[in-house]
Order: structure tokens, then C-alpha cells, then sequence
């Protein structure tokens, strides 16, 4: 009767551990999607830029600077070989990007041409798309950082050598308090 009590216990204890394995592999795998999904509307603002900056170059040849710097930053973001470094690069061309925009507002022409506001449409979801996309990487780490940190399932996070992901944390320019001006 000992035996049964004690091969009960076994495959009990068994179970849990497999259970908990499975779950930890389960949990770093969202969290690696969740990463994939950010690398995905990287990619696609990455493809959608050169031809935003194609039409920009027609009608604003004087702001070259600003165009070089995107597609250096472009290409950080494509040489990226961390999460953490895609996203510096990245917000960093979110920036330089927006500084497009706000080029445009010196040509009339250009934010009337139908291209020009197509893209500007298509990068404004996209940029919508990336933020949604670490909000979502953010709480799968969360979840499975959890997980890695709280009994039981720490003991078979140990056990198998299981990491901790990083956050993406907002760049410290983005915290700064905006200021508001009103000139009459």
C-alpha cells in the first residue's frame, strides 16, 4: 500500500514538473512571437520609407541631411541584433520620420500629392501597429518573467536554465513633458 501511495506521489510530482516545463516553453514562446510581430512592422516601415523619402525628394531637395539620417537609421534598424538595439534604432526613426511630416508642411504640393499622403497613411498605421505590438511584448515578458520568479514553477525554470526577457522601455526624450506655448 506504501508503494502505491509513494508511485502516486511520483507520478504526481512528475506531472506538475512536466506541466510547468511545458508552460515555461509556452510562455518564452509568446514572448518570442510577440518580438516577431514587432519585427514584422519593422520590416514594413522599413519598406515603406525609402518611398516616402523618394517622393519628398522631388519636392524638397534642400532637406537632404534629414533624408541621409533615415536611411542611416534604416539601416541600424536592419542591422539590429538585440530587441533592445531594434528598438533604439527604431525610435530614433520614428523621430526622423516624423520630422518627414513635418517637412511636408513647408510644401504645400507635397502633402496634396496622393502618394505622399498614401504613405504618410500607411506609416501612421504602422507606427500605430509597432506601438500596439510592444504593448503586446511587454505583457507577454511580464507573464513569462512571472512565471520564471514565482513557486512553483521557478524550481523547474532553475532547473532547465530559463532567462528572463527584457522590457522595451520608452526612450527617456519620449518621458520629457511637452511644452505648451500659446502665442497671441
Amino acid at each position: 500500500m506504501l508503494w502505491i501511495i509513494l508511485a502516486a506521489v511520483a507520478v504526481v510530482i512528475v506531472l506538475w514538473a512536466v506541466s510547468s516545463y511545458n508552460g515555461l516553453i509556452k510562455s518564452r514562446m509568446q514572448t518570442q512571437e510577440a518580438w516577431s510581430q514587432i519585427d514584422v512592422q519593422l520590416k514594413r516601415r522599413n519598406d515603406l520609407i525609402p518611398n516616402l523619402i523618394e517622393t519628398v525628394k522631388g519636392y524638397a531637395k534642400y532637406e537632404g541631411d534629414t533624408l541621409e539620417k533615415i536611411a542611416e537609421l534604416r539601416a541600424q534598424v536592419a542591422k539590429a541584433q538585440t530587441p533592445q538595439e531594434a528598438m533604439a534604432a527604431s525610435d530614433a526613426l520614428g523621430r526622423q520620420v516624423s520630422g518627414i511630416f513635418a517637412v511636408a508642411e513647408n510644401y504645400p504640393d507635397l502633402k496634396a500629392n496622393a502618394s505622399f499622403v498614401k504613405l504618410q497613411d500607411e506609416l501612421t498605421n504602422t507606427e500605430n501597429k509597432i506601438s500596439y505590438s510592444r504593448q503586446l511584448y511587454n505583457s507577454t515578458t511580464a507573464n513569462y518573467n512571472t512565471k520564471l520568479q514565482t513557486v512553483p514553477t521557478n524550481i523547474i525554470a532553475g532547473l532547465f536554465g530559463f532567462k528572463a526577457s527584457e522590457f522595451l522601455a520608452v526612450p527617456e526624450e519620449e518621458k520629457a513633458v511637452p511644452k505648451v506655448e500659446f502665442d497671441f
